[in-house]
């Protein structure tokens, strides 16, 4: 039986897709990632060609977009001459590996590029007051958070665990928190 046949895979790939979409990740790429989570062996192009009736360019494509993500890799599998694909099974390194391409792909850029802009607005009589200040400001909130990123994904995975699951009550270990 494959997994195919499965009424909830089938639901969990396509509704990964869908969310792909949202994620700004093509839905392709985001069934092909459902297809090899899901998957309890490394799969080969054809059959995930096969399994999500994709063309075999749009998995080649998706498959590099996969491992520029560090979510997927390549494997080989013995006495088979094909390459075969798997998907990091563990939650916390899938969050964090996508965390720190998309910030790379789009944090770092639009950090460089508010900077570049800030510095040239200064001292500029012709541009309104308001727009050097809201352009500064954009540039240390995004800058402020991709330090406090840096910052956390430093610490142990446990940690990060526990935080989460603390939630708003980490709110408590502040000065100044408002009491709920």
């Amino acid at each position: 039986m494959s997994i195919m046949d499965i009424p909830e895979v089938r639901s969990f790939i396509l509704h990964w897709g869908e969310m792909g979409t949202e994620w700004g990740v093509n839905r392709s790429v985001a069934q092909m990632h459902a297809l090899l989570y899901l998957s309890d062996r490394p799969l080969h192009a054809e059959e995930i060609c096969e399994k999500l009736g994709l063309a075999r360019s749009n998995v080649s494509n998706g498959l590099k977009e996969l491992q520029s993500y560090q979510i997927v890799r390549r494997v080989h599998v013995e006495g088979d001459r094909r390459d075969h694909f798997t998907a990091d099974i563990d939650l916390w390194d899938m969050l964090m590996k996508i965390t720190a391409e998309r910030k790379r792909r789009e944090i770092d850029p639009t950090i460089q590029l508010l900077g570049e802009l800030a510095e040239s607005l200064e001292g500029r009589k012709d541009v309104p007051n308001h727009v050097r200040e809201r352009i500064g400001r954009m540039h240390d909130f995004i800058g402020n958070l991709a330090g406090w990123y840096a910052d956390v994904k430093r610490l142990p995975k446990s940690t990060l665990v526990a935080l989460m699951k603390l939630g708003s009550k980490v709110a408590r270990f502040l000065p100044g928190k408002a009491d709920n």
